[in-house]
């Protein structure tokens, strides 16, 4: 972009602190003011200053030019701490080698195979469920996320005993992580017991995931899970070496991460979203119904006829994208909007600020699922400005992994269930590393001829 565009600064830092406590008590509402503040705006956070990336052409500018804007930041310096040197996290000079690598595993050909595990988990998720009884929609559904990455991960089931340590660990991970970016670094290494909780939940995992990666190296090889072909990895590669125990783990604990929390998180904004919006559920069970003809779950034949259970996803994900907000670091001087950003600025960029610009999303703060399924020739929504799964070189590999999971078990928890709001209040979303909610009661009533 080559017309020079507003370049302000957020009001109210502190002393010390900077933008700190804003960020820390209500990050989203902080976010919401900075586009009236310039197209890049200029925030500190204790001595890191950094430049928010309020404009979608500059976003876009940044996402492309992954070599200038690398991954980095304050906020990828705590998620490698629980991810290592894995694809979301690791810096230009390592991606190009680690997709090459992964990409098979996501090859459009597997999304059958993937498909089969996802309906299987969905239907016995559900087959629990009482009519009238009540559930955490949002403890359900990251179970439920959580299920399939395990067994397309590793070929097997989880045992429930184990899966409940794993997420118990999993979310003490997961909510620390934001905290800890804006912690000044000697705090991280104070005993307090925020950050031994942290330190342990985060090495507990660690040691899981390379229990599973030692017991599947020494049975029976298997061909169709992430891990036998991580293990056969890296044999085709530049080096001829293929990956070690170490830079495995580092994958498998990055799909772990990333592969629950996105596709748990978009399931219950979803559920949450149709509660409220009873004209929508209607129009929803009856595109389910037609589409599934009488069967009990949705299987990958039944996704082309899904169309508004795919918007229904898609307006979930604008609403509440799950990576709300990420970070670059240039590694030179580089020019942006006409001005000049120094080598090792901290470049941070909202897909939920972006999302909810009125002059890219009419009527931002609704739900509507229709503007995603327009008619031809009518004004469509500015896709280079949907980023719930990033975009340029770093996009997300499991993209499409996520929206076939999400759109089954969508359809698969609708053919069966009516789910409602168990009471009236409204839903705040939890801005961790990922948008969630932060609670979800639910009551499960059975559907005539399903459930």
């Amino acid at each position: 972009m080559n017309a020079r565009c507003t370049y302000g600064v957020a009001p109210g830092a502190l002393p010390v602190f900077g933008h700190a406590l804003p960020l820390l008590r209500d990050p989203l509402a902080f976010l919401s003011t900075l586009p009236g503040r310039g197209d890049l705006v200029r925030i500190r956070v204790g001595p890191v200053r950094a430049v928010v990336v309020c404009d979608p052409g500059l976003t876009r500018e940044v996402l492309r030019d992954d070599r200038t804007f690398d991954k980095g930041g304050p906020l990828y310096d705590r998620i490698r701490e629980f991810t290592g040197n894995g694809l979301a996290s690791c810096p230009h000079r390592d991606h190009r080698r680690q997709r090459r690598l992964l990409q098979p595993a996501f090859h459009s050909a597997r999304m059958p195979e993937y498909a089969e595990v996802m309906t299987r988990q969905v239907t016995a998720l559900t087959g629990a469920w009482r009519d009238g009884g009540t559930v955490d929609a949002a403890d359900e559904m990251l179970t439920l996320s959580a299920r399939i990455t395990v067994a397309a991960m590793f070929g097997s089931e989880a045992d429930d005993a184990g899966l409940a340590r794993v997420m118990d660990d999993f979310t003490t991970v997961v909510a620390g992580i934001p905290r800890r970016a804006l912690m000044p670094a000697p705090a991280d290494r104070l005993p307090t017991p925020g950050n031994r909780r942290y330190d342990r939940a985060r090495a507990r995992l660690r040691a899981a995931i390379g229990l599973l990666i030692t017991r599947q190296r020494s049975g029976d090889p298997g061909t169709g899970d992430l891990l036998s072909m991580l293990l056969a990895a890296g044999r085709d590669g530049p080096d001829g070496r293929g990956l070690s125990d170490t830079e495995i783990a580092d994958q498998l604990v990055t799909f772990f991460a990333a592969g629950t929390e996105t596709s748990g998180s978009a399931l219950a904004w979803a559920l949450y979203l149709l509660g409220g919006h009873p004209e929508v559920a209607r129009r929803l069970r009856a595109e389910v119904d037609g589409v599934l003809d009488g069967a009990p779950a949705a299987t990958f034949g039944h996704l082309p006829g899904l169309r508004l259970t795919a918007a229904v996803i898609s307006e979930a994900l604008r609403l509440y994208p799950p990576a709300w907000v990420l970070t670059r670091t240039t590694t030179d001087d580089t020019r942006l909007g006409g001005h000049t950003i120094p080598a090792g600025t901290a470049v941070v960029y909202s897909a939920y600020l972006l999302h909810r610009r009125p002059e890219l999303f009419p009527d931002p703060e609704r739900f509507v699922p229709d503007r995603w399924i327009a008619a031809p020739g009518a004004p469509q929504p500015p896709r280079t400005a949907f980023l719930p799964f990033g975009s340029g070189p770093r996009k997300c590999i499991g993209d499409v992994f996520a929206l076939t999971e999400a759109a089954l078990a969508l359809a698969t928890v609708v053919a069966g269930w009516d789910l409602r709001p168990a009471n009236g209040r409204r839903v705040r979303p939890a801005p961790r590393l990922v948008l969630s909610p932060h609670r979800l009661p639910m009551v499960t009533v059975a559907r005539a001829g399903g459930g």
